[in-house]
Parts: structure tokens; C-alpha cells; sequence
């Protein structure tokens, strides 16, 4: 179910827009006073000097020429650039920008982080999850930390997408270090989970594609680009269009992040025996497995065989199997 979640309209909000409507009121009301003058100026002062001296005729034609050449060019800019605002309205994107992180925030991001820390839900398909809950420059940590309702798609760890994904990615990049950023972001959501937070968590299975969060009536997008992290991607904020729901991207994003938490397949994590959950289509319990990361990069199973619960132990090179 898709919740809208409002602006926030204090105090400081207001007193800017009656700041900056009383601003352009005042400079129209300067402009029209001033119009009588200039024109009295130029007719009666300035043109007569102008008659008489070629020079200051010459740099009046050259400031004359360049100012209209740089009206009509901004002119031609608007006109030439108003199907690409038509298609940025159509797409509904609120925000872009690329995979190059700056040091500060723009007064464009602190606003829409604001915006995004009223929502009540949050909804996240991702790799690890690290650079969303750990990293200190992302955008949407402190944002997340205000959401009721947490739901988190991870990268299963032993399972065959991660070892497609540690495959094509740069050799400083491996399998262990993927397991310490999920074990991390699985702290994380733990400890949002003992302050009150309603956490889902869950694993999926495939290579990841795109990276997902949805965050009230906005959902933030980023590629999963073979060989490269995704913080270096480019980032898109689409906003959902209530008037026109099917306008946008907002939508096909989060029916994607839907379909696959709704995958049978995709077992959920139990923070309490720390294991995973798989369930048949009907949503019944079929069986549990351990999740125990091989931090010691130890060989593990690529899937559980049906009917057992693989138990993978850190530090001893192997992967014992109860039946």
C-alpha cells in the first residue's frame, strides 16, 4: 500500500515563502517606479552625448548587440530545453546526480532529506546495505532512522548471486568483505529493531540489478553496474504524482521492490535465533537455516539441499549439515 507522506510546513518554511513573495513584490514595485526615469535619462541625457561623440556611439552599438545576443541564445536554450522538461515532468524525477559524492550537501539535498525523514515507511532492495545504513555520507541513514516500518532486501550471503557479484567486481572487493557489511547492516537493523522499529528482513538469491528505496511518496534509485560499486553510480529520485499515479517511475519501482518481496523463495531473517526463514507459496514455514557468516572466508554451500539446515561455522574451513 503506497502512503504519501506530507512536506513539513513550519515555521521557518513559512516565513521564507513570505520572504521571498515580499521580495519580488518589492522589486517590480522598484522596476515601475524606475521605468519614467531611465527612460527620461536615456532620451534626454544619454542620446545627445551619444550624437555627438562616435566612440561612445560604437560601445553603445557593441553593449547593445551583445545583450540582445544573450537574450535570443538564453531564448533558444529555453525553447530548445522545454521537451526535456516535458520528459523530466512525464518521469516525475525529483532529483539526479552523479556517482562523484561532495563533501557537503547541496541546500537541494538537505531538503529532500528532509522531506524523505517524514516518511513512516521505508522500504530498501539493496547489496549489503552498508553503504545505506553504515556509511557516513549517505544521504538516507538519518532519514531511515525516523521510519516506523523498516523493510530490507539483502544479498544472501551464501548464495550464488554474491559469488556472480564478488566475481566481476575489482580484486580489493571480495566475499569477506561483503560479510562484514552485511554483518553490519544486520546490526544496525537490530538495534533499530530493540528501539522500537518494526523490522522485516530478507534475502534474495539473484545477482542484484538495481538498488531500491522507497521512502514515502519518493523512491531512490541507483544501478547495479557489473565491476563497479554502487556509490559511484549514478543516483535518481522519482516522486510519486497522486493526481496521475501512472505517470512517473515511482510506481514500476515499487511494484518491482514488492514482486520481490513477495518471491516465495526469498527467505526471512529471524533476529532472534538468527536464522533464515523459508516458506512455501502459501506463506507456511518449511524449514529453518542457520546464518552463521564464514567471516574466515571458508568455503560454504552455494544452496541448502532441501531438508536440511546448513550450519555454516566461522573458522574451521568448513560447512556441517544437520538433518
Amino acid at each position: 500500500m503506497m502512503r504519501s507522506s506530507a512536506r513539513p510546513q513550519g515555521l521557518l518554511a513559512s516565513l521564507r515563502q513570505i520572504l521571498t513573495h515580499g521580495t519580488i513584490t518589492m522589486l517590480a514595485v522598484a522596476v515601475a517606479f524606475s521605468l519614467p526615469e531611465a527612460a527620461s535619462y536615456i532620451l534626454y541625457q544619454w542620446w545627445p552625448l551619444v550624437e555627438r561623440d562616435q566612440n561612445l556611439l560604437l560601445a553603445t552599438e557593441i553593449c547593445t548587440a551583445s545583450v540582445l545576443v544573450l537574450l535570443f541564445n538564453f531564448a533558444k536554450i529555453m525553447w530548445g530545453n522545454r521537451k526535456s522538461v516535458a520528459m523530466v515532468e512525464l518521469i516525475a524525477l525529483e532529483y539526479a546526480r552523479n556517482g562523484r559524492r561532495r563533501r557537503s550537501l547541496s541546500r537541494r539535498e538537505r531538503d529532500m532529506v528532509r522531506w524523505m525523514s517524514t516518511a513512516r515507511d521505508a522500504y530498501i532492495l539493496t547489496l549489503t546495505g552498508y553503504d545505506t545504513f553504515i556509511e557516513n555520507r549517505s544521504l538516507l541513514r538519518d532519514a531511515l532512522q525516523s521510519a516506523y516500518e523498516i523493510r530490507v532486501m539483502l544479498i544472501n550471503p551464501v548464495g550464488k548471486g554474491m559469488r556472480r557479484r564478488v566475481a566481476s567486481m575489482p580484486p580489493d572487493i571480495t566475499l569477506l568483505s561483503y560479510h562484514k557489511e552485511i554483518e553490519a547492516s544486520i546490526a544496525c537493523l537490530a538495534e533499530l529493531r530493540k528501539a522500537g522499529r518494526n523490522i522485516t528482513l530478507k534475502f534474495y538469491e539473484h545477482e542484484p540489478f538495481w538498488k531500491v528505496i522507497v521512502l514515502g511518496d519518493h523512491v531512490w534509485v541507483q544501478h547495479f553496474h557489473a565491476g563497479f560499486e554502487v556509490k559511484h553510480q549514478p543516483e535518481f529520485v522519482f516522486a510519486l504524482r497522486p493526481s496521475s499515479p501512472r505517470e512517473g517511475l515511482y510506481v514500476p519501482f515499487y511494484m518491482h521492490f514488492l514482486d520481490q518481496w513477495s518471491q516465495p523463495g526469498n527467505p526471512e531473517y529471524d533476529f532472534e535465533s538468527n536464522e533464515l526463514i523459508y516458506r512455501d507459496d502459501a506463506g507456511n514455514e518449511v524449514r529453518r537455516a542457520a546464518l552463521d557468516l564464514p567471516l574466515s572466508g571458508a568455503a560454504y554451500p552455494a544452496d541448502p539441499p532441501q531438508g536440511t539446515n546448513f550450519v555454516l561455522h566461522r573458522g574451521n574451513g568448513g560447512a556441517g549439515a544437520a538433518m
